[in-house]
């Protein structure tokens, strides 16, 4: 009975050696989505900041360091940010702020090699003539 419960062990500590690597790429997986998430959040708040500056003002320059400072942590070269009016005050006018987000996590970033686009445009009513 002693020599089988050894043979079990060894079994059990080959078998966590086997699944240990596809746990922890699972595991950081779950980290860079996260960043994501949270990348994509402060786009979708950019967007919103850039709007409502687009609202009351009509420098583009304005626009875009609204968009930059609203999301402090994103890459400010990997922003893009886009002004769409149409007519005069009470109409509406689009920003729509495009980024591109790095994989952050080293392992993932093996494997997906490239960043993740995402886009968000916020609507308001220009409130200027």
């Amino acid at each position: 009975m002693r020599r089988r419960g050894r043979e079990e062990q060894g079994a059990s500590a080959v078998e966590f050696a086997l699944v240990l690597p596809l746990l922890l790429v699972v595991a950081l997986a779950l980290v860079q989505v996260g960043l994501l998430v949270r990348d994509r959040l402060l786009v979708e708040a950019a967007a919103r900041a850039g709007a409502r500056t687009a609202a009351v003002e009509a420098d583009q320059a304005a626009i875009a360091d609204a968009v930059a400072r609203s999301a402090p942590d994103l890459d400010a070269g990997a922003l893009t940010v886009a002004v769409s009016r149409a007519g005069a005050q009470g109409d509406p006018v689009s920003v729509t702020v495009g980024y591109t987000s790095a994989i952050r996590v080293p392992f993932i970033g093996w494997l997906i090699t490239h960043g993740v686009g995402m886009e968000s445009t916020a609507t308001d009513r220009q409130e200027f003539g």
